[in-house]
């Protein structure tokens, strides 16, 4: 399985749930699963993780080092298996750049759960809270797509 996580620059949501996805997998012993992140636009392209994503992520145990922003390729429809947006505003980015024959592969990260939220919310503005609310919400979102896989 090959997962592409999705948000607008790279440098907050998507990695997270990269990140989160990462030790996810590794405590299932399900190493062979594959996992990348992008963002829509290439503002923050070669840079590392906003500080307070790594903050917030360290704080429960997340590494994201290493890792640094990347822009999603038109290789990227075809090489993953399910690639999954932050919000509506880059599922809508997603589906206008990709081919028809990948669309199917493109959801919301939250699509998973069956609550009353359906975005993870982009906290660049936010206060340190609002990167502890991205985290609850995509190691929800993670455990969700790792049960719903793993059952398919």
């Amino acid at each position: 399985m090959k997962l592409l996580f999705v948000c607008m620059g790279n440098i907050c949501r998507s990695p997270t749930a990269e990140g989160v996805m990462r030790a996810r997998l590794e405590a299932a012993g399900l190493a062979g699963w594959q996992v990348d992140s992008a963002g829509t636009h290439g503002y923050h392209v070669g840079e590392a993780p906003d500080p307070r994503t790594r903050q917030a992520a360290a704080s429960r145990g997340y590494a994201l080092c290493g890792r640094r922003a990347r822009q999603i390729e038109t290789a990227d429809f075809a090489r993953f298996d399910l690639i999954l947006a932050a919000d509506r505003r880059n599922l809508r980015e997603l589906k206008a750049r990709c081919p028809a024959e990948h669309r199917h592969k493109l959801t919301l990260m939250l699509e998973v759960l069956d609550g009353a939220v359906d975005e993870v919310p982009d906290p660049y503005c936010g206060d340190a809270q609002a990167f502890d609310t991205v985290l609850d919400l995509i190691e929800a979102a993670c455990d969700g797509w790792l049960t719903r896989l793993r059952r398919e």
